[in-house]
């Protein structure tokens, strides 16, 4: 796994952490969506991100799209239902994450259209744990 970012609400701005605390059924501490229903982690993937910066003809910050955690390569699942394995930790596809116009301010002109399929999914968390920066994702 890349990356992880939290940011406590939606207007501060996402913060790198090497790792983060997942709480069954809450979500990551510290971050504005702990406690939500269904949304409770975004991931994205490092190959969908490049894919859409070849489109848009420049590169940009993974935080950028203000999603959780970013894995190095690969294709997330979208399907509800779905579970992946991120170090010690259980997730679950809850629905997939369609980007937004705040792409467009976030990322740049154009991302809104060139993350479409390749934003991610949002999951419930389904095991409590620790999840690091160099943690083996796998699908279960």
């Amino acid at each position: 796994m890349a990356a992880i970012n939290i940011a406590p609400d939606r207007k501060s701005p996402m913060r790198p952490v090497d790792e983060v605390r997942a709480e069954a059924g809450k979500g990551l501490v510290g971050d504005r969506y702990h406690g939500a229903r269904n949304r409770q982690v975004t991931v994205q993937s490092r190959d969908g991100l490049d894919a859409a910066a070849g489109e848009l003809g420049y590169s940009f910050d993974p935080s950028a799209t203000r999603r959780n955690i970013t894995v190095d390569g690969g294709k997330i699942p979208t399907e509800p239902g779905v579970r992946l394995r991120i170090g010690e930790v259980d997730l679950e596809v809850a629905r997939e994450a369609t980007p937004c116009r705040v792409m467009e301010t976030s990322v740049g002109p154009g991302a809104e259209t060139a993350l479409r399929g390749r934003a991610g999914s949002g999951f419930r968390v389904l095991t409590s744990g620790t999840i690091r920066v160099g943690d083996e994702v796998t699908l279960i």
